[in-house]
């Protein structure tokens, strides 16, 4: 069967990968080139990785303006031959960087080459699609001008660089004459990931027996790459009334993560709060998530709150995104035991932590956040005591305590942290939880509105329990927004957003109902990744409920729905989550000194994946038969971890073999989304067997 597996996902990711590749280059520009050069884990898996193998590329083919469709393969030349005439050129998945032409201009006149660059099919023409931030003033176009007769060859400034595209347009404007244009050469220095040599070096892996989902993964991971940026390329502020401008200073370092390959070019933490564990386990660029982490801390205000945005932005106003910050410092310290970066951000820490929790009311008839701060990801009601900040606050202080404890803080400031986020479990469930209907209000008042956001934090957060009732129930009621093509954000009407979706996916997962999970994850994302207009490459900011591109965020959004960014990391949460979750691998103390292996199945018989940390490489492959399943792990000597394992017990035992020493497993869990026993473990090699009782 895996042979069949392995030829299934190599040829679905040859027909996504399709771009010409010329000789290998180093880095961007005078980048220093990272020590990740290879990639972790060779093997047939690598062909379903989107990055190509050069950084510097060239088109796939040349498609009709008129139709969209293929007209021939992309050889190296093409011809504008009249005033107006086009050619619209395909690199066949999501690129960004610095295009090169070279061209011979023939008959008489002066005149120009205009490129325009466009993420979507729906927008290819003589103008870009939209990313300046300006609604309503067009990004336009750039031009390469010639005086008269004979060769060109056309670089696009540094400040030009287009940060995500898929689609190239080239246009002749003559003025007079009888000028003509024979195109000799196109090409694109890829301007992400900066500091690799080698931009199919991935750190992890996941491969299973559908193909569908390998390239979910993967088109995250992807995603993710195209957001790695250099930090002299974000976008301009103030923003440009036409045009664009990719060259302000987003903060330290040779490379830095941001929300978005064509915009916003900025670091955003909310959209770290998916991207940085799904980075963890594909690429593994973590200096990336450093650098932008580290701008949040040097521009931390003096009331110890943190923007809501990096520089050049510098949006202030988020008590959300003020929580993103913190988060994300527990996530990144997670994965690297970074315990410098700690010491030196942990004063901040302290005084971001007093910023926030002051909001909090206090007993009697309080206990609960009140939110000022009103920015947030996309949702249209904000303040007060919305459910969401109390799911992301408890949340904060989890971590904290966490934080602190590796900070080797006192033990009294640890134990407070941890009495508050209990206090805070207890005021949400009492003032927030509508019992009648199964899920959380959107605030503690009375209200019909019951959003996607707060009830996926509260599961996969841990404010309700895995196998409690109401986590069942809300996994159950989050049902209700589905559409055929994704979750329809009842705090955002008539739009789904993968960003809270990627939530709601680790959600179901949590809660143990993998099923749901995974048709979230086909309904959704496949739903992008397959659709003929988009990238087939990267995942999307957000779109329609009626599968258009428009996503609005807010009432002053405006009807520009070429502005959406379609390779946006805040989508990226499948890949995190079919690695922790259906793998059944992750992390849980810094580096890995901690694991866990617990998978969940759904509908798949045959899935392995990996990554790595500084202790070494994490590796796991299970398979799945009737009445029995089969794993082996491999995870750094010196580190210890547990066993979930997933069992149809029917009030029995199952037979559980480690290393072939049968075990006496203890009951980790028991409920109506399935039972599990726990087996304690230590690193190394390890293979599993799980006999399982015949269910009725």
């Amino acid at each position: 069967m895996a042979s069949r597996i392995e030829s299934l996902a190599l040829g679905f990711a040859i027909s996504l990968l399709g771009i010409q590749q010329t000789a290998a280059a180093s880095c961007w520009k005078n980048t220093p080139c990272s020590s990740i050069t290879e990639t972790a884990f060779p093997g047939p898996w690598e062909p379903n990785i989107f990055a190509p193998s050069s950084r510097t590329v060239q088109p796939k083919s040349i498609i009709s303006l008129a139709t969209g469709q293929v007209v021939s393969e992309y050889n190296g030349t093409a011809r504008l031959d009249t005033n107006g005439s086009t050619v619209v050129l395909d690199f066949g998945i999501e690129v960004g960087g610095l295009v090169s032409l070279k061209y011979t201009v023939s008959g008489t006149g002066s005149g120009s080459v205009g490129l325009a660059f466009a993420e979507a099919k729906d927008w290819i023409g003589q103008w870009s699609d939209s990313s300046n931030g300006r609604f309503h003033s067009p990004d336009g176009a750039v031009y390469s001008s010639f005086s008269g007769p004979g060769p060109v060859a056309y670089t696009m400034p540094d400040a030009k660089l287009r940060g995500g595209f898929r689609y190239l347009t080239l246009f002749l404007m003559s003025k007079g004459g009888t000028a003509a244009v024979k195109l000799l050469d196109v090409s694109l220095a890829i301007g992400f990931q900066p500091t690799w040599s080698n931009l199919r070096a991935y750190q992890g892996y996941f491969h299973s027996d559908d193909e569908q989902l390998n390239a979910i993964w993967y088109s995250g991971a992807y995603t993710l790459q195209t957001n790695a940026v250099p930090p002299n390329t974000g976008r301009w502020v103030p923003m440009l009334s036409a045009g664009w401008a990719n060259n302000g200073t987003l903060g330290p370092g040779d490379t830095i993560i941001v929300d978005g390959a064509k915009r916003d070019r900025a670091v955003w933490p909310g959209d770290m709060g998916v991207a940085v564990p799904s980075t963890f386990v594909s690429i593994g660029d973590l200096e990336s998530v450093k650098n932008a982490l580290q701008v949040m801390y040097d521009y931390q205000n003096k009331d110890g709150s943190f923007p809501e945005a990096g520089p050049p932005l510098l949006q202030q106003g988020s008590d959300t995104y003020h929580m993103w910050t913190m988060i994300g410092t527990y996530n990144y310290v997670l994965y690297t035991n970074d315990t410098a970066f700690l010491r030196q951000n942990w004063p901040a820490y302290r005084r971001a932590m007093s910023y926030i929790y002051a909001k909090v009311q206090p007993d009697p008839g309080g206990g609960l956040i009140s939110v000022t701060g009103l920015r947030d990801w996309a949702r249209w009601q904000t303040g007060g005591t919305q459910a969401e900040a109390q799911m992301m606050l408890y949340r904060t202080l989890a971590t904290a305590a966490e934080l602190a404890g590796w900070a080797g803080a006192a033990s009294g400031f640890v134990q407070t942290l941890a009495a508050r986020a209990e206090s805070l479990r207890n005021a949400t469930r009492a003032r927030c939880y509508d019992a009648a209907f199964g899920a959380f209000r959107d605030n503690a008042t009375a209200t019909g509105l019951h959003p996607q956001d707060a009830n996926s934090m509260a599961v996969l957060f841990g404010l309700v329990g895995p196998a409690s009732a109401e986590a069942q129930s809300i996994s159950a009621r989050l049902l209700d927004n589905w559409t055929p093509i994704g979750p329809e954000a009842p705090e955002l009407p008539g739009n789904v957003s993968p960003f809270i979706s990627s939530f709601e996916v680790a959600a179901h997962f949590t809660a143990g109902r993998a099923a749901r999970a995974l048709e979230l994850i086909r309904r959704c994302w496949g739903w992008y990744l397959t659709h003929p207009n988009g990238t087939q490459s990267t995942v999307v900011e957000g779109y329609l409920v009626n599968g258009t591109w428009g996503y609005r965020w807010n009432r002053g959004y405006g009807n520009d729905f070429s502005y959406v960014s379609h390779a946006h990391g805040w989508s990226s949460g499948p890949t995190s989550a079919l690695t922790e979750f259906v793998l059944g691998l992750r992390v849980t103390a810094p580096l890995g000194s901690e694991w866990r292996f617990a998978p969940q199945f759904g509908d798949l018989k045959d899935v392995q994946g990996g990554f790595v940390t500084r202790l070494g490489k994490f590796q796991a492959h299970w398979v799945k038969g009737v009445d029995e399943y089969n794993a082996s792990l491999s995870t750094p000597a010196g580190t210890t971890g547990q066993f979930v394992l997933p069992v149809v017990s029917q009030g029995q035992m199952p037979s559980v073999v480690v290393d072939g020493r049968r075990e006496s497993p203890r009951w980790y869990r028991r409920s109506d989304a399935g039972d599990l026993v726990s087996v304690d473990a230590v690193g190394g090699n390890h293979t599993i067997q799980v006999s399982l009782p015949p269910s009725s």
